[in-house]
């Protein structure tokens, strides 16, 4: 028969299992939070971001200015990432060239671009194949005004909220190039602009999208 003194573990056995499980359990609940944020539930399901482009601060004055915005929505939790490329100053006599845009991993811009580190690349496979490599695009007058979607995303543990969204000087050889770089990232060349992936409500989205569509309905 079980003694006064056994019975009495047998309690506290009980007692600090229970505690462990509820230990876990805010454990995945403060999971689930993370990778689910607020405003997700605050926007009826949908995620909004933006990055603020400016130049690189490292730059020559010669060098053209790219500023302008990068715009993100996605559904939770597996929708697409609709990303809205809105960037200006680009020489209108270079509009034949690309011009490569990726994600670096590090949100980071002390100085300049050029701590923004390589492209984020959580999967550690070759260029282009990272989940933030955009592709290139060719300004018209001056401009790239585009969206696209984009295997990356705003939530759980690969969300790129934070890193930053690099406008390089030529064009991405995708992976071509026969070289190490070209595996790294695509010989694209120096980092004219830079921003940080920040989360944002969805009246900007909104309103450039909205704009977006009604130049596709004109053209």
């Amino acid at each position: 028969m079980l003694t006064m003194r056994s019975h009495l573990s047998v309690f506290l056995f009980k007692t600090a299992l229970l505690v462990l499980l509820a230990g876990c359990q805010q454990c995945v609940s403060a999971d689930t939070d993370i990778k689910s944020p607020p405003e997700v539930s605050l926007h009826n399901g949908t995620m909004y971001a933006v990055c603020k482009m400016r130049p690189s601060a490292t730059l020559p004055e010669v060098f053209n200015k790219v500023y302008g915005q990068v715009l993100f929505n996605q559904d939770y939790p597996q929708g697409k990432l609709k990303v809205l490329l809105r960037l200006s100053g680009f020489p209108t006599e270079d509009d034949s060239v690309p011009r490569a845009v990726h994600i670096h991993q590090y949100g980071d811009l002390s100085q300049g671009c050029d701590s923004t580190g390589g492209h984020y690349n959580p999967h550690a496979v070759h260029h282009p194949n990272h989940p933030g490599d955009f592709g290139n695009f060719e300004p018209q007058e001056g401009k790239i005004n585009t969206l696209i979607e984009s295997k990356a995303t705003l939530f759980g543990a690969l969300s790129v909220i934070g890193r930053a969204v690099v406008v390089h000087e030529n064009a991405d050889d995708l992976g071509l190039g026969g070289n190490a770089g070209s595996l790294l990232h695509g010989n694209a060349g120096r980092r004219l602009g830079c921003c940080i992936i920040g989360i944002s409500s969805p009246n900007l989205w909104n309103m450039y999208h909205k704009q977006y569509n009604r130049r596709l309905r004109r053209n």
